[in-house]
């Protein structure tokens, strides 16, 4: 088997401009950012597995806040290699696509990003009966010196022995936190595992002295029946497809539950590919047919030219598709959609082959789906008449009274704050830039939307007002082009309330109009919690200057380096606690506010978060809020 050598790397960039501006490779340096770091490492063992090198990897939770990752791959023909992989951004031998046919790594920069953002890394490789070790400070700056241009040999190993062990400490000058969830990383081992059949993952904490394996016999219908562990099924195994279509894979595993969504989670060389694309498309469409046709074959549609629509036959389904794919293409820089066209031909011709030799051997099977396809049409059919009726109602929706409209009719440089109640969104209305920036006050909390049908849903009096002020309609009549405002930004308190009305419209917004938030339109916006004063020198004379901090974060930062010249610290508790001058300053205007865009890097987890705290079972949430809990910052 072909092995990647120094030849095969292409160098082209230094590692300076991921320490200045992190969140461009890893996201955030918050949480989020600091798991990621894993997620890179772990990638580069499973390209290993995916190229036929690897079958086992450890990841093990350092006493002293470090993190280890080693597999049983086979690294790189040339020692030197190493260094230049780990300290060269953008430099890996998935550039040079003859050792790997697979891989999940589009760009090629993880090990470097990890190191970039590193206070300490170590890396040993086991190779020829050797192991080689390399070490790394202060972001990536080599430790050791080469002698005659190779790594120091620092032991033996059997000559079967092959391997990568990374160990890393993140800066702590960078992240938010460096504290590892273990919850997290176990989680994301476990979604590994049954992407990757049969690849054996240990997850050992030498903190609590627990330790797991991780290994899925059967992949992703595994995978399936997990995410169904809690919910009535309407039959008893999840159903798996395989099959190839030219070079490419397709696995598609599915089962159908007694909910009324519908679940799609795409993978494409085991990346989540958020928002789906060409190999979801192949899905559907083969779905779509082959259903259709059976139904009619089974005379549970009697009319030839009668058809079930696609979400009927979608509606209670939780699928897995996951491809092979030689040369993906993904749309954006953070490869949330495929592009290939050859992806949803082969989906598609895979899964309509296959799946019909599945259902012509169970026929109960078969019969039960379509039953239930049935129920969704005849319920579509009879609810249409009313959801038609309440939607004609909307456009008599007299919003002038609460929406502060903009001048600007140009989507492209307009944005919409929905503010918490009419006395933060007076103050914001004084403060904005009227003529691109519109204020929508919510009186109250937005209904519940994962307890409700859509016709109750389109009864709630704060919901009407948004669907009307954004203009792009909801469900079947949604359409993204017709959106007023570039950025629909959510403005509330830092408090319990703020959280709470925020979670009910990001829920509110995943459900019903997914599109905004994949297309990246939904930002909340971070006022500041805290003012601090402060006495400064300047030029021999002392003088007053003041500072809006953001978080907890920056107040330490902050603290370390002024903390005696501290005069007063002003926690704000609301928003109404800031005059409009303040408030425009800190999160109005364009040039200085703090914006977070609300994305989905995983859809799985999107959707088991949105179900746990949403939903009417109180002991997950109960679970979830308590496992959280422990890694919340509590401010006496």
């Amino acid at each position: 088997m072909e092995q990647y050598t120094g030849s095969q790397i292409v160098v082209l960039e230094g590692l300076e401009a991921v320490r200045k501006r992190p969140g461009m490779y890893i996201g955030s340096t918050g949480t989020r950012g600091l798991h990621h770091l894993i997620w890179e490492i772990l990638d580069n063992g499973i390209d290993e597995h995916l190229a036929g090198f690897c079958s086992k990897i450890d990841v093990i939770l350092q006493k002293d806040g470090g993190i280890t990752i080693q597999d049983n791959g086979h690294p790189t023909k040339k020692i030197p290699t190493v260094r230049v992989v780990y300290t060269i951004l953008h430099a890996g031998g998935k550039f040079g696509s003859s050792a790997y046919k697979v891989s999940g790594g589009l760009h090629g920069v993880g090990a470097s990003v990890v190191n970039a953002l590193s206070s300490h890394m170590i890396v040993e490789v086991k190779r020829d009966g050797k192991i080689y070790r390399d070490e790394y400070k202060n972001g990536g700056h080599a430790t050791v010196e080469l002698e005659d241009g190779l790594l120091p040999v620092v032991g033996k190993c059997n000559k079967s022995d092959t391997g990568t062990k990374v160990t890393f400490y993140p800066d702590d000058s960078i992240f938010e936190t460096v504290e590892f969830k273990a919850e997290t990383i176990k989680k994301k081992l476990k979604e590994v595992a049954f992407l990757n059949k049969n690849l054996m993952i240990n997850y050992i904490d030498q903190v609590t002295g627990e330790e797991v394996t991780y290994q899925e016999e059967f992949g992703i219908k595994s995978f399936v029946a997990y995410l169904n562990r809690e919910l009535e099924t309407l039959h008893s195994e999840p159903i798996y497809i395989e099959g190839k279509s030219g070079d490419i894979e397709v696995e598609v595993a599915f089962q159908y539950t007694g909910t009324y969504s519908e679940q799609i989670n795409a993978y494409c060389n085991r990346i989540n590919v958020v928002d789906g694309g060409t190999l979801v498309t192949g899905f559907k469409t083969g779905l779509t047919r082959v259903m259709n046709q059976y139904a009619r074959e089974l005379n549970i549609l009697k009319d030839k030219d009668e058809n079930f629509d696609g979400k009927d036959i979608r509606n209670g389904i939780v699928a897995i598709i996951s491809i092979k794919h030689p040369d993906p293409q993904f749309e954006g820089q953070t490869k949330t959609k495929l592009g290939n066209t050859d992806a949803k031909v082969a989906v598609e011709d895979v899964f309509s082959s296959e799946v019909q030799r599945y259902f012509d051997k169970n026929v109960e099977v078969l019969r039960t789906i379509l039953e239930n396809s049935m129920k969704s049409y005849t319920a579509r059919k009879a609810g249409d008449k009313a959801r038609n009726a309440i939607m004609k109602q909307l456009s008599d929706v007299d919003t002038r009274s609460k929406l502060a409209s903009c001048s600007s009719k140009k989507p492209e440089e307009c944005e919409v704050y929905i503010v918490e109640g009419d006395s933060a969104g007076g103050t914001v209305k004084t403060a904005r830039n009227r003529r691109t920036q519109a204020v929508l006050p919510l009186r109250g909390k937005i209904i519940n939307v994962e307890k409700a049908t859509l016709e109750k849903i389109l009864m709630n009096n704060e919901i009407k007002s948004m669907i009307v002020s954004f203009g792009c309609g909801i469900g079947d009549e949604f359409d993204i082009t017709k959106l007023r405002y570039d950025k629909i930004i959510i403005l509330t308190d830092a408090d319990v309330d703020g959280s709470h009305i925020s979670t009910l419209l990001l829920t509110f917004f995943y459900r019903f109009m997914p599109e905004l938030i994949l297309e990246g339109k939904i930002y909340r916006g971070l006022p500041p919690l805290y003012k601090v004063e402060y006495e400064t020198t300047i030029k021999s004379k002392k003088k007053k200057q003041s500072e809006y901090l953001f978080n907890d974060f920056e107040l330490e930062k902050f603290r370390k380096i002024k903390d005696n010249k501290i005069i007063s610290l002003q926690r704000y508790k609301g928003l109404g606690e800031m005059d409009a001058n303040q408030l425009w300053e800190t999160t109005l205007n364009p040039e200085t506010r703090i914006l977070a865009q609300v994305t989905i890097s995983d859809t799985v987890e999107a959707d088991e978060i949105t179900t746990t705290l949403m939903s009417s079972n109180v002991p997950p949430r109960r679970n979830f809020i308590m496992e959280e809990a422990k890694y919340a910052k509590i401010d006496v």
